[in-house]
């Protein structure tokens, strides 16, 4: 990407993922940041301790009404549109046949449709600010699924599926598509107690300082893909050639309880 001025725009910037990733931006130079979330009193007290120009869209992006939105806003802003950080997720703990095709909507809504729509709204500023990025944070679990988690993996495949598409058609225009899965991140939506408590599990949770550094990487430097922890890769190799032994690892052992323990029942990094 040039040096010039950009705007960096973030969601799910309130907390987690997305504000370490607007505090690791605000030390790039000639960076302006557009926050996006849902809680405004988050986003305004965030914006006021950022050391460079930020500002902030307190909405739902699930609302019909809301790439517009933004799109509006980011008119207002003097530098052009250079990084768009597709953090905001969500995530409801639910077999199938307990949760069924409402809780797979529900989560595709937000994992999945609400970034498609607000990438189509901003897409042509982005090809006219070029060379700029996409950098769509899906997950681990968008390679690798556990039981209790189909819809939120299915959500993760489908964006790690449509980014690595949508990197090969805005090549061509400039626009980089770089893409984040992060494993287990201590965060307010996912925290990871138990693996956390374990001497022999710390070792896979990471930080959310981490995966913004990642996502800075990914959308300024111009990396294709990052995993973080970056031995989580190894995860998404061996489920394309041992494909078998990674499912009975997933539905066995100490495997199957931590599927059953560590994830919340109901996690949100859309706030």
């Amino acid at each position: 990407m040039s040096g010039n001025p950009i705007t960096a725009l973030i969601t799910g910037a309130s907390s987690g993922i997305g504000e370490a990733t607007a505090r690791r931006l605000a030390r790039e130079p000639g960076i302006e940041l557009v926050l996006v979330a849902r809680r405004e009193q988050r986003l305004r007290e965030l914006a006021e301790s950022l050391p460079v120009p930020a500002s902030y869209v307190a909405v739902d992006l699930t609302d019909e009404q809301a790439p517009e939105r933004v799109r509006a806003h980011l008119g207002k802003r003097a530098a052009p549109l250079g990084l768009l950080v597709n953090n905001a997720g969500a995530s409801w703990r639910a077999d199938f046949a307990e949760g069924g095709y409402a809780n797979v909507k529900r989560t595709m809504d937000v994992n999945f449709d609400a970034v498609v729509r607000l990438t189509e709204a901003l897409l042509p500023l982005l090809r006219e600010s070029a060379p700029s990025a996409i950098v769509n944070v899906a997950s681990t679990a968008g390679r690798v699924a556990r039981g209790g988690t189909g819809s939120y993996s299915a959500s993760k495949f489908a964006l790690a599926g449509w980014s690595d598409s949508l990197y090969a058609e805005e090549r061509p225009h400039q626009v980089h598509v770089g893409l984040v899965l992060p494993g287990f991140i201590a965060t307010e939506g996912f925290p990871a107690a138990e693996l956390r408590q374990r001497a022999l599990t710390r070792w896979l949770v990471s930080t959310p300082e981490k995966a913004a550094a990642a996502i800075v990487d990914a959308g300024l430097n111009g990396k294709a893909e990052r995993y973080i922890p970056r031995p989580y890769a190894l995860a998404a190799v061996a489920r394309i050639v041992m494909p078998g032994l990674v499912r009975r690892v997933l539905t066995g052992g100490a495997a199957g309880s931590l599927t059953t323990k560590t994830g919340a029942d109901a996690a949100d990094e859309r706030s």
